[in-house]
């Protein structure tokens, strides 16, 4: 495996030459921590390059999480983020060692939120794993979204939109699987914090990995 630390980015990339499938990491309200960047190398151990973007730097983060939070309550598809991500996917796309037909994303709370409105606006994205995700508005762009696998905790404001997504993927005929957790809480994936689930960590995880194999990397036998 090998590291590089980019402007506003970390890469992980799995050893060999590839062309790898890639995926882009976005952060919690946390930023682009230890935890994100553990979580690519969990991924570039499986076999994916693996884009952690950093959407706060440089700037200030209260004020970045502001303009997302409103873009997304005023039902904007390209509010403040999403043309980051946008940019992002594409430096991970123009790689040498990736494979720009093969990309998905996984984002966490903010990153959750922001991926599912990105997803609905970027054909490239091939598959993506919200955690801990709000549905997009307006609701029936999520008819146009990749294939997805969510998570949620039960105790948590963003669980309705597990019933919501699943309302209209399903109406939409898009690949989905959507998971709440009992007992769990928000941030339950990340084991640097106190309500850290292991068991919910543990399974969620191994259904992305199952569902990227399959929509991401395409093969359908599961992942490596």
């Amino acid at each position: 495996m090998r590291t590089e630390s980019l402007d506003a980015a970390y890469l992980a990339l799995p050893d060999g030459a590839g062309p790898h499938p890639g995926i882009v990491v976005v952060h919690e309200a946390f930023g682009l921590n230890d935890n994100i960047r553990g979580i690519c190398r969990r991924l570039a151990a499986e076999g994916y390059a693996a884009l952690g973007v950093d959407l706060f730097q440089g700037r200030n983060r209260a004020a970045c999480m502001a303009r997302m939070f409103l873009g997304a309550m005023t039902a904007n598809l390209e509010y403040y983020g999403v043309p980051a991500l946008k940019a992002a996917l594409g430096r991970l796309a123009g790689h040498p060692g990736v494979d720009a037909a093969r990309i998905g994303a996984v984002g966490f709370c903010l990153g959750g939120s922001i991926i599912l409105t990105w997803a609905c606006t970027d054909s490239r994205l091939t598959a993506i794993a919200p955690f801990y995700g709000a549905a997009p508005r307006p609701r029936n762009a999520i008819r146009r979204l990749c294939p997805v696998v969510g998570s949620w905790p039960s105790k948590d404001i963003t669980t309705r939109a597990a019933g919501v997504l699943e309302t209209e993927l399903t109406a939409a005929g898009i690949p989905h699987d959507l998971k709440v957790y009992p007992g769990a809480r928000h941030s339950f994936f990340n084991d640097q914090v106190r309500v850290y689930h292991p068991a919910a960590a543990a399974d969620s995880w191994q259904r992305v990995l199952a569902f990227f194999a399959e929509h991401v990397r395409g093969n359908s036998a599961g992942p490596a």
